[in-house]
This record gives C-alpha cells, sequence and structure tokens, in this order.
C-alpha cells in the first residue's frame, strides 16, 4: 500500500509563494511612496511681484528654475513656482507695457506686452532669505 497519497494532489504551497512576494512587493512600493513624500522638496512659491521703474522684482521664497522666451513686443518667463496671478503696468519711456503673471503649464508663466520691441535683462540673487528675480526693461537702441 502506498501512504504518500495521489501523486495528483493540489501542492498549495506555490500559491502561497506568490501571495507572500505580492505581499512584499506591495509593502515596498506603498513604504516607497512614502518616504518620496517626506523627502520631496516644498514647491517654490512667488510671494509678491514689485514693479519698479524700468522692470520687475519677482520675489520667491526659494531658488526657483526658469526659461525665458522673447518675441518683437513680447517676453514670457515660465517659472517653477506656484503662486497666484497679478496683473499690472509699467510704463517704459513713455510707452505702457503691461504685464500678467498666471498659473502656466508647469508652474508660473509671466508675459510681457509692449507695443514696440523691449530686451529684457534677467538677473538673480539671494537677498534676505529670498530668491530676487529681477527683468530690467529696455528698448533696443534705434528703436525710439
Amino acid at each position: 500500500m502506498d501512504d504518500r497519497g495521489d501523486s495528483t494532489a493540489h501542492d498549495p504551497r506555490p500559491r502561497l509563494r506568490r501571495r507572500f512576494f505580492a505581499a512584499l512587493v506591495l509593502i515596498g512600493f506603498l513604504f516607497g511612496g512614502l518616504l518620496g513624500r517626506l523627502m520631496a522638496p516644498e514647491p517654490v512659491r512667488l510671494l509678491e511681484v514689485q514693479a519698479f521703474d524700468a522692470g520687475l522684482r519677482l520675489r520667491l521664497d526659494g531658488q526657483a528654475d526658469y526659461r525665458e522666451a522673447s518675441a518683437a513686443g513680447g517676453y514670457t518667463l515660465s517659472l517653477q513656482a506656484e503662486g497666484r496671478e497679478a496683473a499690472g503696468q509699467l510704463n517704459l519711456e513713455g510707452q505702457a507695457v503691461r504685464w500678467r503673471v498666471q498659473p502656466g503649464e508647469q508652474g508660473l508663466s509671466l508675459r510681457l506686452v509692449a507695443l514696440r520691441p523691449l530686451q529684457v535683462r534677467a538677473s538673480a540673487r539671494e537677498e534676505g532669505g529670498a530668491w530676487l528675480l529681477e527683468l530690467r526693461l529696455a528698448t533696443p537702441a534705434g528703436e525710439r
């Protein structure tokens, strides 16, 4: 007589192994996501936009990446930051230059629009724990 039982009987161990490894993967995924959220930096925030004689000063709570693009009479600055919408107008050599900050595809978008070509020079520095991005506006020589 054979005491080993039926040779075609189902062995539950492979199914338990799959469940065990699936549980380990799930726990690892959840733990990794938790660590990722804890270690992710806070988003940079735009604190204020200040107009001065020939430009704009943007005050942020940390250093933000930015990208510039310009065309005749227009300028766009894309900031990887969060903030509220704002708008205003500057007076550059007797001509109006309108500006507007609004949410863009990846952060904030600052647009400057004038009736004649603009030259914009951006400079950034840290001041008093805040990051200042200063945009100086001018009209190209010969366009006056």
